[in-house]
């Protein structure tokens, strides 16, 4: 059973004074929910949700010293353990920095967190059979139901691949879909990230930092998040061309230089695979080759965090150096496996996403299980006008860009900003969709100024290999910055565990 809050702590809850000469002020005094914003911790009120009274109590008896205490340890235990993420428009010189990351739990219940991972399998079912179809027969753009220009009209369509078909029939074999909650307290679908989903390490790592920091009892209740790299490992075995013997798996880095190496390595580590470079693996007959101190090595398995265009001079960028000559014909002949496949950046094109309720309804005879943002696509001459006479309403974003860049926010966007974007969707409208601000739900989170409400958003993890499989919860990023709507890792945001409560 979950702690219960009498009338008179709820009150000290909201008020922030002492129940008694002994008792330490609550941490959450003089927190104030934002309004029409629905807030993960606190009802407009400032009583807690049902749920969150027992994972708030212990938090809010705490004082302030207390409190700084244990955020230190945590910022020493990422320092020590290496744990950070580079952002490379800074100005000090210093991109590396400590992942930002805050004590206070974002919480999800199990009932609500069984629907929306019922709602993630589907919808990645769906992306991985339209990356499918479109690089074989194509009906669904034979039907007109997904038009055939904008997925050819596409950054990340690569012609060349029509009628390759990877090893085991998955393309798709990590996804990370963004979720929002907006004002009306429902998780929905902003965007779909099937290309190279960075971020797990920082889910496992808060986890474990949690847990030295803030041993509490209520956390035997939390959905545990240890299963992902066997998980992922035994995806990446299900799919390898090699059907007899142990499968030889490596993931593939650009270098310690890319912002998210830390993961690379962590991953590599925890998976029991070598982590290696372009010129670490070589091509002979169509298949990979490891060099190592005892010869060569075959590799059957490519966990890839090198973006398509780099991954091989002979068929991409002639001018990478990242890359392995000759991949690209061993991946055509199915006798090597990457993770994930290449040319699923179609899928993570912004213009395609409004299409995905369709994908679902042909391919799976499905109704969505997540709703998703109402998007306007500028490539629409009727949507387009809307979109340019309203853009101090919405959320403009470049259809091919992630990380938070290429994106104006109208309401908080300077008059400047405006009119170069009503330059940039005038130049090139396929570029560009728009969607309604969405008043992102907050969770409360440390600051210079003591808790205060921080927006977030959530990105869980899907791995599919012979089935799919979800990681309880996801990675919590937090805009750090006060009324900020940009949450994004790269643009200097942070993040928190992210706790599915087991039912008691």
């Amino acid at each position: 059973m979950e702690p219960q809050v009498s009338g008179k702590e709820a009150l000290v809850l909201r008020s922030g004074t002492r129940l008694d000469g002994d008792e330490p002020a609550d941490l959450f005094g003089g927190y104030h929910p934002l309004p029409r914003t629905f807030d993960e911790m606190f009802d407009a009120d400032g009583t807690p949700h049902p749920h969150m009274v027992g994972v708030a109590d212990p938090i809010r008896r705490m004082d302030r010293t207390e409190y700084r205490r244990l955020q230190r340890l945590a910022s020493n235990a990422f320092l020590r353990g290496g744990i950070t993420f580079s952002v490379y428009d800074e100005d000090d010189g210093d991109p590396d920095r400590i992942f930002p990351f805050d004590l206070i739990p974002r919480v999800i219940t199990r009932t609500e967190w069984n629907r929306v991972e019922k709602g993630l399998v589907q919808r990645v079912c769906a992306l991985n059979a339209f990356l499918d179809d479109i690089y074989g027969d194509g009906r669904i753009l034979a039907e007109g139901l997904v038009p055939r220009e904008m997925v050819h009209s596409s950054k990340a369509w690569v012609p060349s691949l029509v009628g390759v078909r990877p090893s085991g029939k998955v393309r798709i074999h990590i996804a990370g879909i963004d979720l929002v909650r907006g004002s009306d307290g429902e998780l929905v679908v902003l965007e779909d990230n099937v290309r190279t989903p960075s971020g797990v390490s920082y889910v496992l790592e808060n986890r474990a930092v949690m847990r030295r920091v803030l041993p509490q009892r209520w956390e035997r209740r939390v959905a545990p998040l240890d299963e992902y790299p066997s998980r992922l490992r035994a995806a990446m075995s299900a799919v390898a061309p090699c059907a007899e013997g142990p499968d030889n798996a490596v993931v593939l880095t650009p270098g310690p230089f890319n912002s998210a190496y830390f993961e690379h390595s962590f991953l590599a580590r925890r998976m029991g695979c070598d982590l290696v470079s372009g010129s670490d693996l070589f091509v002979e007959r169509d298949r990979v080759y490891a060099r190592t101190t005892h010869g060569p090595r075959r590799v059957d398995v490519i966990y890839r965090r090198i973006d398509d265009d780099f991954l091989d001079p002979e068929f991409y960028r002639a001018d990478s150096a990242l890359g392995v000559p000759g991949l690209m014909k061993a991946y055509a002949a199915r006798n090597v496996s990457l993770i994930n496949a290449v040319g699923n950046g179609v899928a993570d094109d912004k213009g395609i996403y409004p299409y995905v309720p369709e994908m679902i309804r042909f391919y799976l005879s499905e109704e969505p299980i997540l709703r998703q943002v109402k998007t306007y696509i500028c490539d629409r001459p009727d949507e387009c006008r809307y979109v340019v006479d309203h853009l101090r309403e919405l959320v403009v974003k470049a259809v091919g860009e992630a990380g938070g860049y290429g994106m104006l926010v109208g309401p908080t966007a300077s008059r400047e900003q405006i009119e170069l974007f009503r330059g940039r969707i005038a130049e090139n409208p396929r570029n560009y969709i728009a969607q309604p601000i969405v008043e992102l739900s907050t969770c409360p989170t440390w600051t210079n100024e003591g808790i205060q409400p921080r927006r977030v958003d959530l990105r869980p993890y899907v791995i599919t290999g012979n089935g799919s499989w979800v990681l309880p919860g996801g990675l919590t990023r937090v805009a750090l910055v006060r009324g900020s709507y940009v949450v994004n890792s790269s643009q200097g945001g942070g993040s928190k565990d992210t706790w599915v409560l087991e039912d008691a």
